[in-house]
């Protein structure tokens, strides 16, 4: 269990026992070590029961997760690109905080459509008479 509390912004933090950190062994660098060291870290997440999520950041978290999330709800995230254990503990932490912060930042704002401006709509009905014409040069001549 992890017991430090998570800070994500002013609103949101989230508490030491709702993370959950499981060593286990980790693939690549760190020669006879990794075969002996637990240093990879997967760290849990229940979103789906977390009191410190709002609703709306649960749900675009949720679909942020993408695999990473289980069918119960539990965000895993699994980190072993450094050699020792407290180093991917705090990456881990770090990524999960940074998907929380994707899923709490606000929507873009929707785009208003504008009409376009009667000097471009000129250029453009000129453009295809001029290609218009230039292509119709291109057909079969009349000798008459």
């Amino acid at each position: 269990m992890a017991s430090e509390t998570l800070y994500i912004n002013r609103t949101i933090r989230i508490e030491g026992w709702e993370l959950v950190e499981q060593f286990v062994r980790a693939s690549g660098p760190g020669g006879q070590n990794v075969n002996k060291v637990s240093s990879a870290v997967q760290l849990r997440f229940d979103v789906r029961n977390s009191p410190s999520l709002p609703s709306a950041v649960k749900d675009r978290l949720t679909r942020l997760a993408g695999r990473r999330l289980t069918k119960d709800g539990v965000l895993v995230i699994e980190a072993d690109r450094h050699r020792t254990q407290e180093r991917n503990r705090e990456d881990a932490r770090e990524r999960l905080k940074a998907l929380i912060l994707r899923a709490a930042a606000p929507p873009p704002p929707k785009r208003v459509p504008t009409k376009p401006t009667r000097g471009s709509v000129e250029r453009r009905l000129k453009a295809k008479s001029e290609r218009s014409r230039t292509k119709s040069l291109r057909g079969n001549v009349n000798d008459d």
